[in-house]
């Protein structure tokens, strides 16, 4: 439904990575991973047509992202990055609603099916019960998915998160990740997730997606367990994994 074909993505005169090629379905969901400054935010951001690409293309449903006018790919493609909304007296409610904009006439006025939809996305994301609190008020936990919730009132078939984990104890990671895990399986939409976080992306990531500059490797999790290139670029000195259970163990 996401597809990269050969594409080319530069930070600067560095090449992040080169003649890349993946397909992302909806229904699953895959870990974004990779070394720090490997270029991972910068490649999250080309796919949801926020950055340039130095050759190749990306399409969704088969539509170049680069032919889709804001508001068109504003339907197709969510985005939620790790920076914090800085909003005064708007409650979580109000900070999910803007997410139907995509949707609404040029007043922004929102109908009743409007309203429907912010209410399931705050049910879906778990947060219905913050509704009426301001957004300046909420936890860092709170707030991510809350932020969630306004990419769900977006109606898109995909979901590009960066770091979402970011900031969030253990607990927290892990519950935000099963949801992210719930969206893919129960609500079919295709998620992308940038982390840090490898013992919950091989644990919950259906797929992973590997950038080693210049490579993009992109494969099942577990087959990506099986061919090493995690362990190769994590360096196998300090990090050993076990592929029956998909868990990490960090070497002393």
């Amino acid at each position: 439904m996401i597809e990269l074909r050969d594409i080319t993505l530069s930070f600067g005169s560095r090449t992040l990575v080169a003649n890349a090629s993946a397909r992302f379905e909806c229904g699953e969901m895959t870990a974004l991973l990779g070394r720090n400054g490997a270029g991972k935010s910068t490649l999250l951001r080309a796919i949801a047509s926020l950055g340039d690409l130095q050759g190749g293309v990306i399409t969704i449903n088969g539509v170049s992202t680069k032919e889709l006018r804001s508001a068109e790919l504003a339907r197709m493609m969510a985005f939620v990055n790790t920076e914090r909304v800085q909003v005064e007296a708007m409650t979580a409610y109000d900070l999910v609603a803007v997410g139907r904009s995509p949707h609404t006439d040029w007043s922004g006025r929102l109908r009743s099916h409007d309203h429907e939809v912010v209410e399931r996305s705050l049910q879906v994301a778990g947060v219905e019960h913050l509704a009426e609190r301001y957004v300046e008020t909420l936890s860092d936990g709170e707030c991510q998915r809350v932020m969630i919730a306004r990419a769900l009132a977006q109606e898109t078939p995909a979901i590009l998160l960066d770091e979402p984990t970011s900031y969030l104890d253990m607990p927290n990671r892990y519950e935000l990740c099963t949801l992210l895990s719930r969206l893919a399986h129960d609500e079919g939409k295709c998620v992308i997730f940038s982390t840090h976080e490898l013992d919950i992306a091989l644990t919950l990531a259906d797929n992973i997606a590997l950038v080693d500059n210049p490579q993009l490797y992109y494969m099942p999790t577990d087959e990506m367990i099986a061919s090493g290139n995690i362990e190769r670029l994590f360096d196998s000195r300090h990090v050993a994994f076990d592929a029956a259970t998909r868990s990490i163990r960090f070497k002393r």
